[in-house]
């Protein structure tokens, strides 16, 4: 199994995922000629403008990007995409899209097989178990919060650890602990801004700079940093 799972697609001063661009470089390795790109988190944009976002970064490496709502059979676009990625916004409405159009199980299927899949944000968060460490307002009824279930932890993208001055609603950290409050078995890690895990097969790296708070039920939370262990995340639960 190969993933790239980023936190993020902006950052600041940078264009759409130019911060990311040397780790999908490396990751594709020069040999996949294009991705099939599933652009359904977007709610307020169109499908067609996502894609168009995604194209700077993927143009310089000469990779093309096929929106798969362009597909007549989404279903057979994934069972022939070399690699597939799968765009940021709202998780819910992602996921409701992936469910209704019976994608869950053809992208799970694919990836055990060997297929690359790039995920940033809610396309990060689909590829856990299931969807409750997404930050994103429930805007619609996504029919279940099970997602792909390609890695055994939950991630939280975009973590960011405390809050602004002046705010004095619950930290992210305090959410993540009510979760893991219900949830006990779980492992959740935040994954800061500018940061991405890597999965080859039962290997796991955190790629960037800063450091991944992973959180367990009744136990401290732990501050990892690139040169770390992962592998613990893959273990099944």
């Amino acid at each position: 199994m190969r993933l790239l799972l980023l936190s993020n697609a902006k950052c600041e001063g940078m264009g759409y995922l130019e911060h990311a661009r040397e780790h999908v470089r490396d990751f594709l390795g020069g040999t996949v000629p294009r991705v099939l790109f599933v652009p359904f988190a977007a709610v307020t944009r169109s499908y067609d403008d996502f894609v168009g976002q995604t194209l700077p970064v993927f143009d310089a490496l000469g990779v093309a990007v096929e929106g798969i709502h362009r597909c007549t059979d989404p279903v057979a676009a994934v069972n022939e995409a070399p690699a597939l990625m799968i765009g940021g916004g709202n998780t819910w409405k992602l996921l409701r899209e992936l469910r209704s159009q019976a994608l869950l199980p053809a992208i799970r299927a694919r990836v055990e097989r060997g297929m690359p899949y790039i995920g940033w944000s809610a396309g990060s968060n689909v590829a856990c178990p299931t969807i409750m460490t997404t930050n994103d307002m429930p805007i619609c009824d996504p029919h279940g919060f099970d997602a792909l279930g390609l890695v055994p932890f939950q991630i939280n993208p975009h973590y960011l650890h405390g809050n602004p001055p002046g705010f004095k609603g619950e930290t992210r950290e305090e959410r993540i602990n009510e979760y893991l409050a219900l949830h006990p078995d779980v492992v959740v890690a935040g994954l800061r801004e500018g940061t991405a895990f890597r999965v080859e097969d039962a290997t796991l790296r955190l790629l960037g700079d800063a450091e991944c708070r992973v959180f367990r039920h009744g136990q401290p939370p732990r501050e990892l940093t690139r040169g770390d262990d992962f592998g613990f995340l893959l273990a099944p639960r």
